[in-house]
């Protein structure tokens, strides 16, 4: 009895999370119900969020060259080496190397990923990090990805590989992050060899095609069967033999020297490449993630001068008070310099 009623209360919130990007078949038993699903319910929010990811961006086009627009348009990403010019990348390099700071450490399989705010203080220590924030080609580039006019949340992250005695690294595996377009960049601090963990993007699969459709259709069917929890909290996996059928081919992995720029809509399939050794790689990384069914592309008061800055600490913050409730992956990590285990 107490059960029914607690659904009953809760089935206005779950449906109301269908217009929201909201993805966990796990937690919501609306977008995990396979009645529902089979009748389409996951195939629209995928095809309904990529249209109107697509008119968002027809109206961000201006704000990016062409070069960089029928780039990402074609490829679901945009590389470009040497961005900074080299003294402001030199300045920008030495201050986060000398920079300590308050630190975010999740642990995945054999793999620590550590994050530092790029809030005010950081941004005391690091004015160089002005010189990207401020550039015109990353404010375009970013938000025509994103498909939003909004400030992306930017971090100083780290990623140390092969931890000993520990399980494989899950992000090694191709996946897309939910099931509508976001935005994820990487300006690489130091070179990113080929058996050093590169970012790995599989051109093109951000496309929602016929073929791509009727794959997200399959899986939403047995996505809470096949014993993958990340799958079954939205972020379907993909095995690479699979891409043949959906028409895309084999991942590019990004093996590329310091001072690369990469922005990805993180629809596409990606990974984290596999590394042979252990290593640390340093970058700034931002992501900017919104409600998909959104038909505007600004009006986000957490992109206004004052408070953008301040959302990462917010964010964290947020989680550590309702940490029994929502959960919190990101463990604090003390004070320390980026890439110290």
């Amino acid at each position: 009895m107490a059960s029914a009623l607690l659904r009953a209360l809760l089935t206005p919130w779950w449906a109301a999370q269908l217009l929201t990007g909201a993805k966990s078949f796990l937690d919501n038993p609306l977008i995990g119900s396979d009645r529902l699903n089979r009748a389409g319910l996951h195939r629209w929010r995928v095809a309904q969020a990529s249209r109107m990811a697509q008119e968002r961006r027809r109206r961000l086009a201006r704000h990016i060259s062409d070069r960089d627009r029928l780039e990402f348009d074609r490829d679901g990403f945009i590389c470009r080496e040497n961005f900074l010019p080299a003294d402001a990348f030199s300045r920008l390099r030495e201050q986060i190397r000398s920079y300590a700071g308050p630190a975010r450490e999740m642990v995945q399989g054999d793999t620590i990923t550590q994050r530092y705010a790029i809030d005010p203080p950081a941004i005391r220590s690091i004015p160089a990090v002005r010189a990207l924030t401020d550039d015109p080609r990353w404010r375009g580039m970013t938000r025509y990805a994103a498909s939003f006019d909004i400030e992306p949340l930017l971090y100083i992250q780290a990623i140390l590989s092969h931890r000993h005695d520990a399980p494989p690294d899950p992000q090694v595996n191709l996946h897309a992050d939910t099931f509508h377009s976001t935005m994820k960049a990487w300006l690489f601090l130091e070179d990113v060899g080929s058996t050093e963990g590169p970012l790995t993007y599989v051109p093109g699969s951000h496309q929602l095609t016929t073929e791509r459709l009727a794959w997200e259709h399959r899986r939403s069917l047995d996505v809470l069967t096949r014993g993958d929890r990340l799958s079954a909290r939205g972020s379907f996996r993909i095995a690479q033999e699979e891409l043949a059928s959906l028409n895309l081919p084999a991942p590019t992995a990004f093996a590329v020297p310091a001072n690369t720029l990469i922005i990805a809509d993180t629809f596409g399939f990606h990974a984290r490449g596999p590394s042979s050794r252990p290593s640390t790689r340093i970058e700034l990384w931002a992501y900017s993630r919104r409600n998909p069914f959104l038909p505007f592309t600004g009006l986000d008061p957490w992109s206004l001068p004052g408070i953008a800055e301040w959302r990462v600490p917010l964010h964290w913050l947020t989680h550590d008070i309702y940490r029994p409730l929502i959960g919190q992956p990101w463990a604090k990590a003390g004070r320390k310099r980026p890439g110290a285990d």
